[in-house]
């Protein structure tokens, strides 16, 4: 154990940041989830919704580059909101993205186990959870470096998969591949592409809002990415528009080559990957064993999330417990540069997983996923309210703005359409379930539940401590040795 140092170690590279990114948003959301937004709102319905999303998530992504790249911190957004808003706000940032990637973690190790038997149906769901959290732990124990290749080739499998679908589907829409009969009838006949009216376009915003949820991280690395004034700015474009592609692209493909009233759509699910729209629109195009495929596409990209969100969730205690926000054990490093006792105590949240054993796969799974629901709107909301008071402070203090290496585009309005859209989908999401009549209490709770997690720590927290809002001309922007 290295007790001297206390400094993680640049040893990311830009192609394995960028991949970091890639690696914790793209997975199911993609693979399986868009299939089911299509057969509720329809191709336009659900393209209008990602794309909408997709605004605020490259404003968001904008807000957190010019913040990173000035102050390239390991924390991130935990550490810009302690010294741009309050110490409490911070604290409540921190261990809300910390507790939110710990339990995706959970929820990735049961969707491990639950793609596994596919293959092998009789088999122990506690068995492979565990064997993939060896596998992830090992990845992440080693050093900075070795994890970052891992997350390189995990997503650049996911990355090559995607590229070959949009290829494929494009030959099929063009006639050169089988299994369509051409036309975009799905886009222009009647109701088609809006199937569903304007209140399922607004029900898969939310949807889309989960399936961005992980951009966030090119932030995270930024305190062991080599270069980072360079390198942040970089990803933060790259890995948007990569993404923006992959979702835009793989929506348009797929909403032309299966009709929305296609009922494999609607069966499409975690448990069920022969009804993922990729499955479907590879076996359409002769592909036999696309389903074999997929599969083994989708748990690379299972694993590649869980390691994703592994370093993010450590990273994130590392920089609370230097801050003193988190136990200082926190803060200890290993000679390779690892924060161990981060990477244990995330583990050990993650191991809610193995409840799969007594109460079946589906529902664990269901739980946690329902249970970090709400915690990315809150984060990337969180991310807009501090870069409104970066700005403000660095405007106060007469700084100029030429010493942003990286400006966010459009600021303030895209700052405020961001955290606006942000607020527009939290509250959206309680009409899903109130607005039909009877109302579901159950799915309320649960989809609500974080934001009285939030409250409560940023209140506890400010209740221990009494801290009070920053003034603008108190406002640390960066210091010294933050370069």
């Amino acid at each position: 154990m290295s007790e001297g140092k206390d400094k993680l170690q640049r040893k990311l590279g830009s192609r394995q940041m960028n991949m970091i990114a890639i690696g914790g948003s793209i997975g199911t959301g993609l693979f399986v989830a868009v299939g089911q937004s299509i057969s509720e709102a329809g191709p336009g319905g659900t393209l209008l919704a990602y794309g909408l999303i997709g605004i605020a998530v490259f404003f968001v992504m904008n807000a957190l580059g010019e913040m990173a790249t000035y102050t390239p911190v390991p924390g991130a957004f935990e550490t810009f909101a302690s010294r741009y808003v309050d110490e409490s706000f911070g604290f409540m940032m921190g261990w809300n993205y910390w507790l939110c990637c710990a339990f995706t973690m959970g929820t990735e190790l049961v969707a491990s186990a639950i793609v596994m038997k596919y293959w092998f149906p009789d088999s122990n769901s506690i068995m492979w959870s565990a064997i993939f959290l060896v596998l992830i732990l090992v990845l992440n124990l080693f050093s900075t470096k070795i994890y970052g290749e891992a997350e390189f080739w995990f997503a650049g499998i996911k990355f090559a998969t995607i590229i070959i679908f949009l290829f494929v589907g494009i030959l099929m829409i063009i006639g050169i591949f089988h299994g369509h009969e051409g036309g975009f009838a799905n886009w222009t006949e009647g109701d088609a592409p809006f199937a569903g009216g304007g209140l399922a376009t607004f029900s898969i915003l939310m949807v889309a809002g989960f399936s961005f949820i992980g951009v966030e991280a090119t932030a995270v690395a930024a305190g062991e990415v080599k270069n980072p004034t360079k390198a942040v700015p970089k990803a933060i474009n790259n890995v948007f528009w990569r993404i923006l592609i992959f979702y835009i692209g793989g929506i348009f493909v797929i909403g032309t080559l299966v009709s929305h009233t296609d009922p494999n759509l609607l069966d499409a699910d975690i448990d069920n990957v022969a009804m993922s729209p990729f499955t479907l629109v590879f076996e359409r195009a002769g592909i036999g064993i696309a389903a074999d495929i997929m599969n083994a596409v989708i748990l690379t990209s299972v694993l590649s999330c869980g390691n994703s969100v592994m370093y993010e969730a450590s990273r994130l205690l590392f920089s609370m417990s230097q801050q003193k926000r988190s136990p200082k054990i926190f803060a200890k490093l290993t000679k390779r540069g690892v924060p161990i006792y981060a990477v244990v105590l995330t583990t050990a949240v993650s191991l809610l997983c193995f409840l799969a054993g007594p109460n079946g796969d589906s529902i664990v799974y269901s739980w946690l996923y329902n249970g970090t629901g709400l915690t990315g709107f809150i984060t990337w909301l969180g991310i807009c309210y501090t870069h409104l008071r970066f700005r403000k402070a660095f405007s106060v203090q007469g700084r100029s703005l030429n010493e942003l290496v990286f400006k966010a585009k459009l600021y303030p309005a895209g700052t405020w359409f961001a955290l606006i859209a942000c607020i527009v989908v939290i509250l959206g999401q309680a009409y899903w379930y109130v607005g039909f009549g009877e109302i579901d209490w159950q799915g309320l709770i649960i989809a609500f539940s974080g934001i009285p997690f939030a409250i409560i720590l940023w209140g506890g927290h400010k209740l221990a401590t009494k801290t009070k809002l920053i003034p603008y001309d108190n406002v640390v922007l960066r210091s010294g040795d933050e370069i």
